[in-house]
């Protein structure tokens, strides 16, 4: 029977590492890929306090005036890092869909630390491996920043290898092809906006698929959330349960298996009306993304007999700047590299 609602799916046997455990975990977490693209995932190794430590110092950061937060803008459409204003993208356009700008604001980093060899600093690197912008003299806030992408690097890569092993791969099939990521660390801060104010079909995030493997999200319990349109064509919430992370897979991950897996549509949405809350909503999202040269084509096992593979082989980094740049300026092509 496939899942209609999100599951929650406990890591912790697979992070004991026998067979058994790792077997089991693969097959919940394939069939939740399988049948609803996302999951929510328990006992995940990640330490609370580094948690904590980001939601505060985002918290932090966007409860600043805005001219503080402007001087770390958004330096090119699609040079995605630091600071996005409320409005100043459309998720929708990312799937050809016109929509008024998404009710968030947002800040965002790339890769820390990246070597200034060939590989990262070549023009087929393009603005993969751009610069950070970091606020001024708050050097905290890029340390936590900074431990908070190195640690969700880690667990994508043990999702990765559980994807492997629910995909009859070997466990370290992705590995090489990850190596030298291209991820996102991005925070997104929804804010309190009164009914009036808000545009006829205009939400805090609109409908989207993500674009790369996977997306591991830690929100938080405010009213108006995630939701996730299912096989049935309904829109379920995502269960929030704390301390855990909801975890997605991306456009790419569809592509790699043929369709066999779904890069759901979600979207965030506005709180009721009845709903008297003045607290904004905080999301903590990593969008892992291969590495820039890595070419996503239908994996073995994942083409039946007779059948073509759906999607032409492309690159990682070629996918990803398309999207971002259709998302960040509203379904046009300026800024294009």
């Amino acid at each position: 029977m496939k899942l209609e609602q999100v599951p929650v799916i406990d890591l912790q046997p697979y992070f004991s590492g026998t067979p058994e455990g790792k077997a089991q975990v693969a097959a919940s977490v394939g069939k939740a890929c399988k049948d609803i693209g996302f999951l929510v995932i328990t006992n995940h190794q990640v330490p609370k306090d580094l948690m904590d430590r980001i939601y505060k110092e985002s918290q932090d950061f966007f409860n600043l005036p805005v001219e503080e937060k402007r001087k770390v803008d958004r330096p090119a459409p699609e040079m995605v890092r630091g600071y996005s204003a409320v409005a100043e993208e459309s998720l929708s356009y990312s799937l050809e869909e016109a929509a008024p700008g998404d009710l968030k604001e947002s800040f965002s980093v790339g890769p820390i630390d990246v070597p200034a060899d060939d590989y990262h600093t070549c023009a087929e690197a393009g603005p993969h491996f751009a610069p950070n912008v970091w606020p001024e003299n708050n050097p905290s806030f890029k340390q936590t920043y900074s431990d908070y992408f190195a640690e969700m690097s880690s667990l994508a890569r043990s999702l990765m290898r559980l994807f492997a092993i629910s995909l009859d791969l070997d466990e370290n099939f992705f590995d090489d092809k990850i190596d030298k990521e291209i991820s996102m660390l991005r925070t997104l801060s929804y804010p309190v906006v009164k009914p009036e104010d808000i545009e006829n079909g205009q939400m805090r995030a609109g409908a989207h698929s993500d674009y790369g493997s996977l997306t591991i999200v830690k929100p938080d319990d405010s009213p108006g959330g995630l939701q996730v349109k299912n096989f049935n064509g309904e829109w379920v919430s995502v269960p929030y349960v704390e301390d855990a992370f909801v975890v997605n897979i991306g456009d790419l991950m569809m592509n790699w298996t043929n369709d066999e897996w779904i890069s759901t549509l979600h979207r965030v949405i506005n709180p009721p009306e009845d709903i008297n809350s003045s607290k904004p909503r905080q999301s903590v999202v990593f969008f892992h993304q291969p590495n820039y040269d890595a070419i996503i084509e239908c994996l073995p096992g994942c083409l039946k007999e007779g059948e073509t593979a759906k999607y032409p082989p492309i690159s990682s980094g070629d996918h990803l700047l398309s999207k971002f740049v259709k998302q960040t300026t509203f379904g046009g092509t300026k800024g294009a590299a």
